[in-house]
């Protein structure tokens, strides 16, 4: 297989954003279009000088995979349409609107041998990158993503508008099933929730500490982690990652020391390491390796199953604010 066809559907905000990427990016050619609105499908044609299709079947069997920007409200049905015609998806998150709609999806495309990549970019953020090659078990962790108050989105919760991007970036790092979650959140300038904060607690003992609002008079998008002898800071806005860590007092070490401290055997020495961040375009990487997946028959780094859990979580979170105390189970 040498380029891989790509079609994009629906050219919002995000849409248009995948498509500036997509035609930057090797390995890959954009087939072609979908847009509802067929005025702005001819100038987004005519500027990016990319044919637009008047129906998603045209497209669909003019590619060998489809970018999926619609509302989360069509992502099933186009989903659906691409997978039964065996086509590779890309589907920005939240993967669908309920979980009994991601496990068919998810079957539906094991039936076909095809893959599914949920467009959870935050995965690909470079303060996040920076940080692979540590060992990385949380125990504790707070994160934070704050926003200012932007119509678009409001149509659903905060959790999974915002929220919904650390959940997943939690689940992925602790290797361990949840036993409880307690939440909180209220609207406050829209019809559904706008502020919320979540406690999620894993078998292992992990506990996350989620918070997101968009109605904050700053943007704010930080996790900190606490692990046995370390500190991990990430702050996905502006790059950043931090480490504190305590090694023996006689360990070679890499980074800033800060002295020595305990007595006896207890003596650790404090280490400040700020990993180096990799220059990378988050959106256009998250393609690369949906092509790379392609290419290759490689799972995708953000799986359906992934997008499941996470949204799993987050259906939880607001039947918890919502309905209150939920009894039944989250599946592992």
């Amino acid at each position: 297989m040498n380029e891989i066809k790509i079609g994009i559907i629906g050219l919002g905000h995000l849409g248009k954003l995948h498509l500036k990427n997509l035609l930057e990016l090797d390995n890959a050619t954009c087939s072609g279009i979908f847009e509802i609105d067929k005025e702005k499908a001819k100038s987004i044609s005519e500027e990016f000088k990319i044919k637009f299709h008047n129906d998603l079947e045209t497209l669909i069997e003019s590619s060998d995979a489809i970018i999926i920007s619609v509302p989360t409200s069509f992502h099933f049905e186009v989903g659906k349409i691409a997978l039964e015609k065996k086509r590779h998806i890309f589907i920005e998150k939240p993967i669908t609107v309920t979980v009994d709609e991601a496990n068919e999806l998810i079957s539906i495309a094991k039936e076909n041998g095809c893959l599914i990549q949920v467009g959870h970019i935050e995965r690909f953020n470079p303060a996040l990158l920076a940080l692979e090659k540590y060992n990385l078990e949380p125990m504790f962790i707070q994160s934070d993503r704050l926003s200012q108050f932007n119509p678009r989105g409001t149509d659903v919760a905060v959790i999974l508008d915002l929220m919904i991007h650390d959940i997943d970036i939690i689940l992925h790092l602790v290797k361990s099933d949840v036993e409880k979650i307690d939440a909180n959140g209220v609207a406050v300038v829209s019809n559904s929730i706008d502020i919320a904060n979540a406690r999620i607690q894993f078998k292992n003992g992990c506990v996350a500490n989620v918070t997101a609002s968009r109605i904050s008079q700053k943007k704010m998008r930080k996790m900190r982690m606490f692990q046995r002898d370390a500190y991990i800071a990430i702050d996905f806005l502006q790059g950043i990652s931090e480490i504190y860590k305590l090694v023996n007092p006689d360990e070679e070490f890499i980074g800033i020391s800060y002295g020595v401290i305990g007595t006896g055997e207890k003596r650790r020495r404090i280490i400040y390491e700020q990993p180096e961040i990799p220059v990378v375009n988050a959106m256009k990487y998250e393609q690369a390796m949906f092509v790379k997946s392609i290419k290759e028959n490689l799972p995708p780094i953000v799986s359906g199953e992934d997008g499941k859990k996470a949204l799993e979580v987050a259906q939880y979170i607001i039947d918890v604010i919502e309905k209150g105390k939920v009894n039944k189970k989250l599946t592992n």
